[in-house]
């Protein structure tokens, strides 16, 4: 498509969003050819793919984490941008097709079975969320008594002012400012629990935990008003804070195109550009220019008396990858002498498949020894991630697969279903064998060999973008988002898989999962 589309207006206005023209109509290139489907060779399995770390060495690895974490080198990066209306779908729904009549479920006259069951089941537990007491406080400041609401089965009111903004708002806040675990001195929302979680691994020598959230501008003043609301608490104890937030950029907006792949415009005239995906975030990831970074979704986190177990996991990650990293560097600082000889390359490419679970294609073996000597110091001077693995049983999301390259390199990577041709039997038979999950639960070693920052930029695969069909004022368009940041993003980064317990994976996607016993304080 050429360029000549755009105007001087057009120019102008990608200019202000930090956005190259070149970048655009590479977008509208994408947009005309359609992303490629991964090739799927086999699932990861455990002993193919996914490594299972024993006991001893998780408990060693602990202890040498922290040695280690006594140096500054660990960050915890938490997506923390979205807001919660997923997490509320199902009231939501509830509520706009009965919110004429605060008595649907007493009268039965217009709610249909399930989601009679559904309300009733929700007001029955409504005491057992975290949040109750705020709901409560802010319904009686309007005269309204909760418990009456819940006797009478009447959702109406109690819906009004837990999701809207007479109320608690939640189902138009980030998830992170909900409520979702309660203690005998304190409320805490999932911002709270990943300063739990920071302080327990990423705190320095000086007691400094060290966080970095994404965020959204609407959101900017609420969250760092709720953080320093917060904050003295964790200071009690003799911890301190560096918490830094920041917001995707608007550079990383993708251009909005018909379903004909013209590009789509306002009643002004003006391009129509949509937020890139949670893969815009590797351009916050690479500003941090960190060293070793725990990355974890916001509504991943469990009640303090189940967190024990999953920071030791944790620990041992952080140590396991930089044991890894060690193994790396003294492969590369030898490679570099240019005094390689056959015993050192056959140990690289051993350590290569054993470690990294990396297979070379046929046609490497067949260098030289110097060529070989150049593959290898590619392949080992790359960013690493150690990604926690757990056993499927049922989440929809992404897994581990071994994927083959267009250089026929086959390497391990998270995949998720829209990156796979299921029109293709052989690929859906593929994809159903999988017998783990992506539970996003990262440590990544973002510098090389001689402690510089690596540009993550470098290391993403722009052909695993992901084009989707959205609406706008009731017209379907086409919308394109970058590379998953732990899928596409990555796909270039050295990586591991290592299972973890099904008890460190948590996530919070709709409200009745603050029900489950990691959410709650005890027994119901």
């Amino acid at each position: 498509m050429s360029e000549s589309i755009f105007n001087a207006n057009d120019i102008h206005q990608m200019e202000n969003m930090g956005i190259k023209l070149k970048t655009i109509t590479s977008q509208l290139e994408q947009f005309e050819n359609g992303i490629p489907f991964l090739d799927l060779k086999r699932p990861c399995i455990i002993g193919d793919g996914i490594q299972v770390l024993a006991e001893k060495d998780l408990s060693r690895l602990r202890n040498v984490y922290d040695d280690m974490s006594l140096s500054e080198r660990s960050i915890k990066f938490v997506p923390a941008s979205g807001a919660a209306t997923r997490m509320f779908k199902e009231l939501l729904h509830f509520y706009n097709l009965h919110n004429q009549d605060n008595d649907t479920l007493r009268s039965g006259t217009n709610a249909n079975a399930q989601e009679s069951q559904f309300i009733t089941s929700f007001l029955k537990n409504l005491k057992h969320f975290a949040f109750y007491e705020a709901l409560k406080k802010k319904m009686a400041e309007n005269g309204l008594d909760i418990k009456v609401a819940i006797e009478n089965n009447q959702p109406g009111e109690i819906l009004q002012y837990l999701l809207f903004s007479k109320g608690l708002n939640y189902a138009y806040i980030p998830k992170g400012l909900i409520i979702f675990h309660q203690y005998s001195d304190q409320f805490c929302t999932a911002f709270a629990e990943h300063l739990r979680e920071a302080k327990a691994y990423t705190k320095d020598k000086d007691g400094v935990l060290n966080i970095h959230f994404t965020i959204s501008p609407a959101h900017e003043q609420a969250i760092r008003g709720h953080l320093r609301s917060i904050l003295p608490y964790y200071q009690k104890s003799g911890a301190k804070e560096k918490i830094t937030l920041s917001i995707q950029k608007h550079s990383t907006d993708t251009i909005a195109v018909d379903l004909k792949n013209r590009p789509l415009r306002d009643h002004e005239g003006r391009l129509i550009f949509r937020p890139g995906g949670h893969g815009a975030l590797l351009e916050n990831l690479n500003d941090l220019h960190g060293d070793i970074i725990f990355l974890k979704n916001i509504d991943n986190v469990a009640h303090a008396k189940f967190q024990k177990e999953t920071f030791f996991y944790k620990k041992a990650f952080g140590a396991y990858l930089i044991e890894i990293q060690n193994e790396l560097f003294f492969y590369i600082e030898r490679l570099l002498t240019k005094q390689a000889d056959e015993l050192l390359i056959k140990n690289a490419f051993e350590f290569a498949e054993a470690k990294l679970s990396f297979i070379p294609p046929d046609k490497i073996f067949r260098l030289s020894i110097e060529g070989k000597r150049q593959f290898l110091i590619s392949l080992f001077n790359r960013p690493l991630r150690i990604c926690g693995m757990v056993k499927n049983e049922g989440e929809s999301g992404g897994g581990p697969f071994w994927v083959k390259s267009q250089n026929k390199s086959i390497t391990p990577q998270i995949v998720e279903s829209s990156q796979v041709d299921m029109s293709s039997s052989k690929q859906k038979s593929i994809w159903e064998k999988s017998t783990h999950f992506n539970p996003v639960d990262l440590v990544c070693g973002v510098r090389d060999y001689a402690g510089r920052p690596f540009n993550l930029m470098e290391y993403s695969d722009p052909d695993t973008a992901f084009i989707s069909i959205k609406s706008k004022d009731g017209k379907e368009l086409k919308a394109l988002e970058h590379p998953g940041l732990w899928n596409g993003a990555m796909s270039r980064w050295n990586t591991i898989f290592v299972e973890v317990p099904l008890f460190t994976f948590n996530p919070v996607k709709t409200v009745v999962d603050l029900l489950r016993e990691a959410h709650q304080p005890d027994s119901k």
